[in-house]
């Protein structure tokens, strides 16, 4: 007996779809991080503005929100306005001086502004990672779009995290960019966006602490 041909077609849409949720729900860390486990537990966030906390109120940035959550002294080694190669610029002095166990990486929102080649940015994106790891530390990349209605850097950045095995949090501005009620201007949030950062960062760091932290 022949099978209907648009029975075919339904069953082949049905496989498909499963392919793609199966995908979809594989971890986007399902690999080995480099350096893991840590010896210790210095952790400094290096970046922008974000990082910073620009329209966070004291204590609000989510630096801090993540230092209170994780019972952890962080280094906040943010500075406005850098875009991926002025960060590189100061990596040495503001990171690797302080031999950092784990470094939070948060670049490419101002290289996306300035309209810095997305090949530029992700190169000097690979320099970073690579002189911290040599260091010894763990990376950890928090990504952000590249784009204001479709991701341009999303495809990049997780190839970056699987090639140089480092932790991952995709998109941390991930519907929090274009919400009023979260942001204090156009592109950096307030309060309350910060602490959705915080939240959505969190459980990735915890994941990359020593034991001797996580028994406290």
């Amino acid at each position: 007996m022949e099978i209907p041909k648009h029975w075919i077609k339904i069953t082949t849409a049905l496989i498909a779809v499963i392919v793609a949720a199966v995908i979809w729900f594989i971890p986007e860390d399902s690999y080995e991080i480099k350096n893991y486990p840590s010896a210790g537990e210095t952790i400094v966030a290096f970046g922008d503005s974000l990082v910073e906390g620009v329209g966070s109120s004291a204590g609000h940035d989510f630096v801090s929100l993540l230092s209170e959550k994780i019972g952890v002294p962080i280094v906040n080694a943010g500075r406005s306005g850098d875009t991926t190669s002025m960060a590189l610029q100061r990596l040495g002095s503001d990171v690797l001086s302080r031999d950092p166990d784990i470094v939070l990486v948060l670049l490419g929102g101002n290289d996306y502004l300035e309209g810095v080649a997305k090949s530029e940015t992700f190169g000097n994106l690979n320099l970073i990672i690579d002189r911290i790891q040599e260091e010894g530390a763990i990376v950890a990349i928090l990504a952000i779009q590249g784009g204001l209605f479709q991701d341009d850097y999303r495809g990049s950045f997780t190839r970056l995290a699987e090639e140089k095995g480092a932790a991952y949090v995709p998109n941390v501005l991930r519907g929090i960019i274009g919400r009023a009620d979260l942001l204090s201007d156009s592109v950096h949030p307030n309060d309350k966006g910060y602490k959705i950062m915080a939240d959505r960062i969190e459980p990735v760091l915890q994941d990359l602490l020593p034991i001797k932290v996580l028994q406290r």
